[in-house]
C-alpha cells in the first residue's frame, strides 16, 4: 500500500508537481484540492484526477496521509500547523512561514506529533549546490570564510500576474511584501552545503521609487507597511564564516538564484543567470587550477542510458550530470520539471520519508534556518541597518 496525497492549491505552480506524486510507485492515490472548483476541474482534466476536496477543512478529514501545500506563501505557516495537528505529513513550497511564531509553532507541533514536516526549497538540488556540498565535505574548501548568495527576479518577470492571481482583488495588499521573507532559496544554498546557521544579522534595504505604476510599496501600500524592494543583509554564521545575501525585486538584470563560497583552501565562482548554469569555476590558491564547471553543472537533454532500445523509445531529460538521478526511482527519471529539475529530488524525498518514516532533509529544523534569518533580516533593514541576534530552533533530536 502506498500512500494517499492532498495536494492543496491547483493553480499554475503545483502542475509540474502533481505528476511527478502521480508517476511516484510509493503514491496510491492524488486527491486535489482547492476553493475554487473551476481550477479542480481543470487539473482534474488534465491529470485524469477525479478525487476532489472543496477546502483544506474537508481534505484533512479524509483518510490522505499527506498534504502538499502549494497555496499563497502567507498561508503555509497556519495551513503547516492545522495539518499537522489533524495526523497529516507537510509538504509545504517556500517560505515555511512569515512571522517566528508561525515557524515555532511547526518545529513544536512536528516534535508532538511525529508527523513528517518537509519544506520543497529548490536550491537544494540545484547542480551549483550539489557541486558546493560534495566539495565541502571533501574538505575542498578547507573552512569557509565568505559565501554570496542571491535571488535575484526583477518584477517585470511575470510577477506581476502571478501576484494578481495569488492575491484576487487585493493583491496589492500582499504583492509588496519584504523580500527577506523569501530569502529560503538564497540562505539554503549556504546552510544545506556547511550545515551551519546563521546567528546575527545587519540589513539594508533599498527604498522603491514606485515607477511600476502599481504603487505597491509603502506606509499604508501593504499588510507589511513595507517600503523596500531590494534588501541587502550581512550575516554572521556559526562557523565562523560570513554570508551576504541579496533579495532584489527590482534589478535591470536577466535574473538568477545562485551561490559563490570562497575557503582557505577552495573556491566556488558562480557566474551564472537565468534558466543557466553556466559560468562556475572551481579555484584554488595555485593560480594555474581554474576548473570550468559547465558540462557538469549546465541542464540540458541528455540520456541517462547507454541502452539503444531505451533511447530510441524514451524523450532526452534535462538532469545535470552531478544531479544524483541514481536515488531517484525510474519512473521520475524520466520526467522534466522546473528549477533545473530539482522538483524531482523534492517529491521523492517527501514521498519516501512518509513512506519509510524516515527524516527528510529539508525538515522542520532545517527550513526554519532558511526562513528565520529572512524575517530577522527585514526588521534590522526598517531598523537601518541594526545588528540583531536571530534565534535559533535547533536541530532534529537524533542530531543533537
Amino acid at each position: 500500500m502506498g500512500i494517499k496525497v492532498g495536494v492543496v492549491g491547483c493553480g499554475s505552480f503545483s502542475k509540474s508537481f502533481i505528476r511527478l506524486f502521480q508517476a511516484h510507485p510509493y503514491v496510491e492515490k492524488v486527491v486535489l484540492c482547492d476553493l475554487d472548483e473551476s481550477k479542480l476541474k481543470e487539473r482534474g482534466a488534465e491529470t485524469g484526477i477525479t478525487d476532489f476536496s472543496p477546502s483544506l477543512d474537508r481534505l484533512l478529514e479524509t483518510d490522505v496521509d499527506a498534504v502538499a501545500l502549494f497555496t499563497q506563501n502567507w498561508l503555509h505557516g497556519p495551513q503547516a500547523k492545522k495539518a499537522l495537528k489533524k495526523g497529516k505529513h507537510v509538504y509545504s513550497a517556500v517560505p515555511m512561514g512569515i512571522t517566528f511564531e508561525e515557524i515555532k509553532d511547526i518545529v513544536e507541533a512536528v516534535e508532538k506529533t511525529g508527523n513528517i514536516y518537509m519544506m520543497g526549497e529548490t536550491s537544494y538540488y540545484y547542480p551549483d549546490v550539489i557541486y558546493c556540498r560534495n566539495r565541502f565535505l571533501e574538505g575542498a574548501f578547507g573552512d569557509t570564510v565568505y559565501t554570496e548568495c542571491e535571488y535575484y527576479h526583477d518584477w517585470d518577470h511575470g510577477s506581476y500576474d502571478v501576484m494578481k492571481r495569488r492575491g484576487g482583488a487585493n493583491w496589492k495588499q500582499t504583492a509588496g511584501s519584504p523580500p527577506m521573507h523569501y530569502c529560503t532559496h538564497s540562505v539554503s544554498c549556504f546552510v544545506s552545503v556547511t550545515n551551519a546557521y546563521l546567528t546575527k544579522v545587519s540589513c539594508f534595504g533599498f527604498v522603491d521609487k514606485n515607477r511600476d505604476g502599481y504603487d505597491l510599496y509603502g506606509e499604508g501600500k501593504n499588510l507589511w507597511n513595507n517600503s523596500f524592494s531590494n534588501e541587502s543583509a550581512l550575516f554572521y554564521a556559526s562557523d565562523g564564516s560570513i554570508v551576504r545575501v541579496n533579495e532584489f525585486r527590482r534589478i535591470g538584470y536577466p535574473g538568477a538564484v545562485r551561490v559563490s563560497m570562497y575557503g582557505t583552501e577552495g573556491s566556488f565562482e558562480n557566474r551564472s543567470s537565468e534558466g543557466s548554469k553556466k559560468g562556475c569555476v572551481w579555484l584554488t590558491k595555485n593560480r594555474e587550477e581554474t576548473v570550468c564547471l559547465d558540462d557538469l553543472l549546465e541542464c540540458a537533454p541528455r540520456y541517462l542510458t547507454d541502452d539503444p532500445a531505451v533511447i530510441r523509445d524514451e524523450k532526452p531529460v534535462n538532469f545535470a550530470k552531478i544531479q544524483p538521478t541514481d536515488q531517484l526511482p525510474d519512473s521520475l527519471k524520466k520526467i522534466n520539471s522546473g528549477h533545473f529539475m530539482s522538483h524531482n529530488f523534492l517529491i521523492h524525498e517527501f514521498v519516501h520519508a512518509c513512506y519509510y518514516k524516515t527524516m527528510p532533509k529539508n525538515n522542520a529544523w532545517m527550513a526554519a534556518r532558511y526562513t528565520i534569518p529572512g524575517i530577522i533580516a527585514h526588521e534590522s533593514a526598517v531598523k537601518f541597518g541594526q545588528m540583531l541576534t536571530i534565534p535559533d530552533l535547533g536541530c532534529p533530536k537524533e542530531y543533537r
